[in-house]
């Protein structure tokens, strides 16, 4: 067995300050004492700060949690207490007093804050992302001092599989031809060269990408416009993730039609380059700046003002074309300030999070009114839509989509969060420094493998899907406090068109409907939610829609029909499981439901109905096995 090196103070230090000292400080202090305010000239959101202290000295003296004011101003009976007006908890105060222990004098200024802040570095060769996967993982669990979950079995893996690749369960018979050869890498295969693969990948990232529309009819224009075509032939294709990328942030026109889509993704903003912006930083920098635009980062200071409206700059030269998809670019144009919060006013240049400016000569003085707008600035002047030929647009893209780690860790951890509950840095949209990965080597090697393979997409998912923790059953109950371990697989809901779709298959009607599907999207759960929490509305939808109603009443004349006419209770039973779920009843299924379908003789189809009904609507059903 491997041995693996005794972790050193200061790695305790970092991990503790990474996984609960800074959340807690940034929810009870970091408002007076950050970036935007430093009461007492003390800052305490990054350790470096911490351990200056402020005016009256150090707050923190390494290894002794009581001579430490951080500490002991936290006690209630304090003079001055800290945070006024509120109380810790008994479990955060021990979390800061357990940080401070374990800082040492040769710690405290160097290895508590590089155990945060120094690069990752990856060294190590591996053969494969799913060989990086396990043994990086694996690793965490010795470390750690826990064991993985056990393995799903070959059944409920198989559901799993289908519904992460396909968007659907499998239906009776796919099951039952996996199970009579079960070759986990010989399906996975199968399921990323299938034309529901490319549909799946481009409902997950049409959300991720555009937001989810539940209004009216929630497709909007996104299907009618190729937005659709677009993405489904770009993962059906597997195009580089880069290239991709490139062609939403230019939307140049297009008579392909598996191009002109890309349009789309500026277009339904409208104009409001503020929106574009704030649409555009995660794809491109994994991270919202949302919190940049009056101010710098109040948390994580390396998102500046000058990020946010630098991004609006690359795109406020842009204007929708009325009568089609078209977005239109000046060549001129599109110069102005923005003010800090003390007044100052500074010019928006294109600035990205690597550091790059793109050099651009403003008008003299300032403002749009030195500059003329004339045919020659554009490659064809007769162009029913106009291209300049130095597009601020598109030199953003080249820089965004070229030489830019950031874009690779971006789609790789949004895809480790969408194929197993979390991402290594979590939120998954939230890459910065106030969100440490939880395996920051694996991140990265999965990162530089990404790209090293030209944005191979499907690369990635494949890696994911074939590695140990994909396979695992749930966490162990000891792991609930420590998800980011990945000692198995979390909850994750089902999104509304996998439930659409597997509740007809489940039911053996054809999985899709477009109505029914739309239905489902208005009612059911978001894709990827950061935190589940069931809605009054679903419940309704669940318990008594019209909808449902009707799902089942198309199936009275097929697998209701054929279930009633069955002999006995237990086989109904046993073959409505097996339907719903792929699996036979336990015991105690078997006898509540056998009870319940018993109780309703003489009306025998409609105990079906009720029975199919109570088994599509369970929690096991809803949700990821």
């Amino acid at each position: 067995m491997a041995s693996f090196p005794t972790r050193s103070a200061a790695a305790d230090a970092g991990a503790l300050w990474a996984g609960k000292v800074r959340q807690i400080l940034d929810v009870n202090c970091v408002k007076c004492h950050g970036v935007l305010e430093q009461k007492g000239g003390l800052e305490l959101d990054t350790p470096e700060m911490v351990l200056k202290g402020g005016e009256n000295g150090a707050v923190v003296v390494a290894g002794k949690p009581e001579e430490s004011a951080l500490y002991t101003s936290l006690e209630k009976g304090a003079d001055p207490h800290m945070p006024p007006k509120k109380f810790l908890s008994d479990a955060e105060r021990a979390a800061v007093k357990e940080w401070i222990s374990v800082l040492s004098a040769a710690s405290a200024g160097k290895g508590a804050v590089a155990a945060e802040k120094a690069p990752v570095k990856v060294a190590r060769q591996f053969a494969s992302g799913e060989e990086a996967i396990n043994t990086l993982l694996a690793e965490g669990w010795e470390r750690a001092g826990v064991k993985p979950a056990e393995p799903l079995g070959d059944a409920a893996w198989c559901r799993r599989v289908y519904l992460d690749l396909a968007g659907r369960i499998p239906t009776a018979a796919e099951l039952a031809a996996f199970l009579a050869a079960p070759q986990r890498e010989a399906l996975i295969d199968k399921l990323l060269a299938a034309p529901e693969y490319a549909v799946r990948m481009r409902e997950l990232w049409d959300t991720f990408l555009m937001g989810r529309l539940i209004r009216g009819n929630p497709d909007g224009r996104r299907k009618g416009s190729g937005w659709w075509v677009f993405l489904e032939k770009a993962f059906k294709e597997s195009r580089p993730w880069n290239e991709v990328v490139y062609d939403i942030l230019c939307a140049r026109p297009d008579k392909t039609p598996d191009r002109r889509g890309a349009s789309w993704f500026l277009f339904e903003r409208k104009n409001d380059f503020q929106k574009i912006a704030e649409a555009v930083a995660p794809v491109v920098y994994g991270t919202k700046i949302d919190c940049a635009q009056c101010h710098d980062h109040p948390l994580a200071r390396e998102i500046k003002q000058a990020h946010y409206w630098g991004l609006v700059a690359a795109f406020n030269r842009g204007k929708n074309v009325d009568g089609s998809t078209a977005v239109a670019e000046s060549a001129v144009g599109g110069f102005m300030n923005f003010t800090n919060l003390k007044k100052e006013s500074q010019p928006a240049v294109v600035t990205l999070l690597t550091g790059r400016t793109l050099p651009e000569v403003w008008p003299g003085g300032g403002g749009d009114a030195q500059e003329k707008d004339m045919p020659e600035l554009y490659e064809d002047p007769k162009a029913a839509v106009r291209v300049p030929k130095y597009s601020r647009r598109e030199a953003f893209a080249e820089a965004a989509t070229e030489e830019n780690p950031l874009l690779a860790r971006a789609f790789v951890n949004r895809m480790w969060a969408a194929l197993t509950g979390r991402g290594i840095v979590n939120p998954p949209d939230e890459i910065n420094e106030r969100n440490t990965p939880s395996h920051p080597e694996l991140l990265e090697w999965l990162a530089q493998d990404f790209a090293a393979h030209k944005y191979d997409t499907r690369r990635v998912v494949r890696e994911i899907v074939r590695s140990r923790v994909y396979a695992l059953g749930a966490p162990p109950a000891s792991a609930a406090s420590t998800p980011e371990l990945f000692t198995g697989m979390l909850e994750r809901p089902l999104s509304a068109e996998q439930l659409a779709r597997s509740w007809r298959i489940a039911l053996e009607l054809p999985p899709d409907e477009e109505e029914f599907r739309r239905q489902v999207i208005t009612a059911m759960p978001e894709v990827l939610p950061k935190e589940y929490n069931a809605t009054f509305q679903q419940a309704q939808f669940l318990s008594g829609s019209p909808t449902m109603n009707a799902l089942l009443q198309a199936a009275q004349p097929g697998l209701i029909a054929r279930l009633a006419a069955l002999p006995e209770a237990t086989s109904r039973v046993r073959e409505a499981f097996q339907a719903v779920y792929g699996r036979t009843p336990g015991a105690d299924e078997m006898a509540q439901a056998e009870a319940f379908v018993k109780a309703g003789a003489g009306r025998t189809a409609e105990t079906m109905r009720d029975l199919l009904w109570a088994l599509m609507t369970s929690a096991e059903f809803l949700a990821m096995p």
